[in-house]
């Protein structure tokens, strides 16, 4: 067969000589070795600007490459050098360059063509070459002869090249096309890389072979014993052979060797007594080996798969694992790094999948597209819960910036790109059949609706009734509702889910996508976990998304779209991780990890009360750490020993010391690994709970110090012992603070009615609705001063607002304590749009550069993500303060303090202490308007300073979306009420 270009448009050839998909499972031969050889490594490599100018006759085996360069395998062409990098999200990356319809290619489309020379050693009877994974389109040739072609850029193609593959010295060329028709279903919301993205590989097969094996576990009803079930695909030699078959457990042998005759398909059963299930908590796993042996009594080969006994399914209207109820607690994860891409390794999928197990994540979708193999390996092993999803997504064509306008979609009810769609569908499921951490298969992603995907899911409950099927897109397009065993939706609201599950629904509920995890956002997800308990119908959710997809150049930054001069592009909209793009753990997992844990634990002073949120899986292994804190020192730690079995609440008596001495006191029970597992070391906490009382009681006062004032014709200084403060009538404010030659403050003291806008917030344009708080911010002005002389003078300064008809109040008094004690008013007005905050911010030299307070961590939190903060005395540098959000936002915030501190290295700085009410605090080494204007980290002035913030209240930072959802009412600030904040500061450590 002659290689044609113009398959790249046409939508029914999307495989030429591409063997049908068959299990991920690995045969080896009998003895040691294996019949895999990976080519994986440098290959030579030359690229083309377009399909026109790319190297022809370069296939021929005399070709001459010497000039060639090298690029690595796996790899994308992009990420080493050659070719243009570019991110869009929904739109098709040449919108507004060429002007194409499905399944037209555009002009502009990179070709790499690659040449890998290699020795083989013999065939056996069978080779196959198998491409893991090529974006998008590709031809081979192996000697110099066509070998075939082949689309969908996330699931194996399969060629037999018996014929053609020689003993000795061989060449394989390989050329890949950047677009063809396959574009416009793989327009995920990712950076558009091409190239050999996984791995190539050989497989020289006896001819006694296992081709394929399906593995299903039928269970009874109540989970006594199940039948094991193998569905297998042989190749045979003439004069046949035979099967051998055994499973072992933990405790060794389930069932003893048993042999039958081979066949070319074979469906076997066995009884199993009393399986040790699969789950997420509990991931179980069997060996199941298959031996084949030749007519001549020798092995041909073996293979080993790891096998869970579970039963997924729907019971009224409910998704059920092994009977019970399961719930979601999820996350949709791109294969993603920094450097490579999407050709991601396997430590960093192990890095991931325990990762999600500490931070008590159990369930990840695969989006949107099949991972590599190993990743669902590693996911039976450790238990996660997958919605494995096909390689489809036609975002652009139906949605126009938002609008829905289905025109000309694809693949909708299109009968030419029925087969291309259904092969995915087909693709993955044959190749991942038998993990049994895929409980649902998923039809792809964000491609409207119509026939061709209904089909598509028809297929996947025909091949396989052992799991359901997800397509949140019947949303869209209900002419097929049946697509969806679920009802799928992205960011809706909780009143939307709410309401929902209040009228009359038919099918459960999950949130495919929420929580909108670009920047500093993640609030407010305890209104969607808390609808757990409310609602049976509502099972569970997957946060968008797991990892920030920023790329590393080279130079140690992190780049996000539109950095590479790529247009159009959808600039930072890659980064809406919980990590970085480096695998860094964001703050908001603080909030991910809480809210997902899998016990309520509710302590008082008396008792702990826990819940066992778990299915299956009891308390044992865990201990329980009881910590009581005064005033954020641990006074007292004792540890238990509880038997809580799965869905079960105890109550247990705590034996604390008597809270005399008067105080805050916080009571904090953390539930914590005793021995080390695959995923965590031994103490690690997987739940926690705090209880906080207060003991009233009179506190020492410090013995009075004698002020003496000094009144000049604009400044007011105070004067004590040790300590020297002088207020300005101009600058509104304390300009000195100086205790034993020490100068404090930088600048004197500015209100603050404005925060460094977040993601969320430029995303629903917050900036044109609170515009005036921002100029209120830059451009107050000092209205009049009173300046009250006596034993603890007093000044009082107003402002005034441009364009605003309210006047706040800054007081401060300078008290025979050695403290000077603040008010800071806000009047309230109407009319007004919500504040972000109100407050006051102090600057001080670089100097002063760490913090330690009394509050709420230990990482960032704000009104609306609090519930994994705990009460504690947390240190940190005022650097590792600055939130590792590639656009600079802001961040930092700790709500509840009590006290803070702020120092250098020698302990001397300033001690702010909230007088009434906690306030919240921050201590970051730049300004709200570095912040502000930055696009990116390194657009950052030097630090000069550290900016100290000390807020009455703050709003929340949201995560419904990012593009028009705002904070949740409850945790706004409200402008036309009264606001006040009270502390005091003083020196500390001189």
């Amino acid at each position: 067969m002659t290689p044609d270009i113009a398959w790249l448009a046409d939508s029914r050839t999307f495989a030429v000589n591409r063997l049908p998909a068959v299990s991920d499972h690995v045969a080896r031969p009998a003895g040691d070795g294996s019949l895999r050889q990976s080519l994986d490594g440098a290959w030579a490599f030359a690229l083309a600007e377009d399909v026109a100018s790319r190297p022809q006759g370069f296939e021929a085996r005399g070709f001459d490459a010497s000039g060639w360069a090298t690029i690595e395998v796996p790899g994308y062409m992009q990420l080493q050098g050659f070719g243009p990098n570019q991110y869009v999200n929904t739109q098709y990356p040449w919108d507004g360059i060429e002007h194409l319809r499905p399944p037209e290619v555009p002009e502009a489309n990179l070709v790499g063509s690659y040449i890998r020379d290699f020795t083989f050693a013999g065939k056996k009877s069978r080779v196959i070459l198998t491409f893991d994974g090529v974006e998008t389109a590709f031809f081979v040739w192996l000697n110099g002869t066509f070998v075939g072609y082949a689309e969908d850029s996330f699931t194996p193609s399969r060629f037999d090249v018996t014929d053609l593959i020689e003993e000795g010295d061989n060449r394989l060329a390989v050329q890949v096309f950047q677009r063809s028709s396959a574009s416009w279903i793989e327009d995920q919301d990712f950076w558009r890389l091409t190239g050999i993205s996984r791995s190539v590989w050989l497989e020289n097969q006896p001819a006694l072979h296992l081709d394929d094996l399906f593995v299903t576990t039928d269970l009874n009803d109540d989970f006594s014993s199940a039948s094991l079930r193998l569905r297998l695909k042989l190749s045979l030699p003439g004069e046949g052979g035979k099967v051998e078959v055994a499973l072992s457990g933990s405790d060794g042998l389930v069932l003893e060797p048993w042999q039958c005759e081979a066949s070319a398909e074979m469906d076997l059963a066995f009884d199993v007594a009393g399986p040790e299930l699969w789950s997420a908590e509990a991931p179980n796993l069997y060996d199941l080996s298959l031996t084949l042996i030749g007519a001549d009594g020798e092995d041909s080969e073996t293979v080993t798969e790891r096998i869970g006994f579970r039963r997924f399914e729907m019971i009224d209207k409910v998704m059920h694992l092994n009977g019970k109820r399961i719930i979601f607690n999820g996350v949709n994860r791109h294969d993603f790094d920094a450097r490579r891409g999407r050709a991601v390794t396997y430590e960093q999928m192990l890095w991931d999948v325990k990762f999600f197990k500490q931070n008590n994540i159990n369930a990840v979708r695969t989006c949107h597209y099949p991972n590599q193999t190993v990743f669902y390996r590693l996911c039976d092993e450790y238990g996660i819960y997958l919605i494995d999803e096909a390689n489809l997504e036609s975002h652009g064509s139906w949605q126009k910036d938002g609008k829905v306008e289905p025109s000309w979609v694809v693949p909708g009810d299109r009968e030419d790109w029925q087969d291309c769609v259904t092969d995915r569908a087909r693709s993955m499921l044959e190749r991942d059949k038998n993990h049994p951490s895929i409980l649902i298969w998923s039809c792809g992603n964000e491609s409207f609706g119509g026939k061709v995907i209904y089909e598509m899911s028809q297929f996947f409950r025909d091949r396989d009734p052992s799991r359901l099927v997800h397509y949140e897109g019947v949303f869209h397009d209900r002419r097929y509702d049946d697509t969806s065993d679920m009802e799928s939706r992205m960011y809706a609201k909780p009143a939307d889910v709410e309401t929902y599950l209040n009228d009359n629904p038919q099918k459960p509920f999950i949130l495919c996508e929420y929580m909108h995890a670009m920047g500093n956002s993640c609030g407010g997800m305890h209104l969607y976990t808390d609808l757990v308990d409310q609602y049976r119908l509502y099972q569970g959710g997957f946060i968008w998304d797991y990892i920030d997809q920023a790329m590393d150049d080279g130079d140690g930054r992190l780049r996000l779209g539109g950095d590479f001069s790529d247009r159009p592009s959808d600039y930072e909209f890659c980064a809406d991780g919980i990590v970085t793009a480096r695998r860094e753990p964001s703050p908001k997992v603080q909030e991910v990890k809480a809210l997902y844990q899998s016990f309520d634990i509710a302590p008082s002073a008396a008792e702990v009360i826990i819940r066992n949120k778990n299915l299956f899986v009891s308390t044992a292994g865990l201990s329980l750490a009881v910590t009581l804190l005064k005033d954020g020192a641990v006074v007292f730690e004792t540890v238990m020993t509880p038997e809580i079995a799965a869905g079960e609440t105890a109550t247990l008596p705590l034996a604390l010391p008597e809270a005399a001495e008067p105080g805050e006191y916080a009571v904090q029970c953390a539930l914590k690994l005793d021995e080390a597992t695959l995923w965590a070391e031994a103490g690690h906490e997987v739940a926690f709970g705090e209880h906080m009382f207060t003991v009233e009681g009179e506190k020492p006062a410090p013995a009075p110090v004698a002020l003496t004032t000094s009144r000049g014709d604009i400044n007011f200084g105070v004067r004590s012992p040790d300590m020297f403060a002088l207020f300005s009538e101009p600058f509104g404010g304390p300009v000195s603070l100086k205790k034993g030659g020490l100068e404090f403050l930088a600048r004197p003291p500015r209100l603050t009615f404005w925060r460094a806008m977040t993601d969320n917030d430029r995303g629903r344009q917050h900036g044109f609705e609170h515009a005036v708080w921002q100029t209120a911010h830059l451009y107050y002005k000092r209205g009049p001063v009173v300046i009250a002389d006596g034993d603890e003078p007093v000044i009082r300064y107003r402002f005034t607002l441009p364009g605003i008809t309210v006047e706040p109040e800054v007081t401060y008094r300078v008290g025979r304590d050695g403290r000077i004690h603040v008010t800071a008013d806000f009047p309230g007005a109407e009319g007004l749009p919500e504040l972000p905050i109100f407050g006051l911010q102090f600057f001080m030299d670089a100097a002063f550069d760490r913090f330690r307070y009394y509050g709420l961590g230990p990482d960032e939190n704000y009104r609306d993500r609090l519930r994994g903060a705990r009460l504690g005395i947390f240190e940190r540098t005022v650097a590792e303060n600055l939130s590792p959000y590639v656009v600079p936002q802001e961040c930092g915030n700790r709500v509840g303090t009590r006290f803070a501190e702020v120092t250098d290295g020698e302990g001397r700085g300033l001690r702010f202490e909230a007088e009434g009410a906690p306030f919240e605090f921050n201590a970051l080494p730049h300004g709200t308007m570095e912040l502000e204007t930055a696009t990116r980290p390194w657009e950052l002035p030097p630090v000069t300073r550290t900016v100290v913030t000390i807020a009455a209240k703050q709003m929340g930072v949201g995560g419904d979306d990012s593009w028009g959802a705002p904070v949740h009412p409850q945790y706004r600030v409200a402008s036309h009420r009264p606001l006040s904040l009270a502390f005091s500061f003083a020196p500390v450590g001189v």
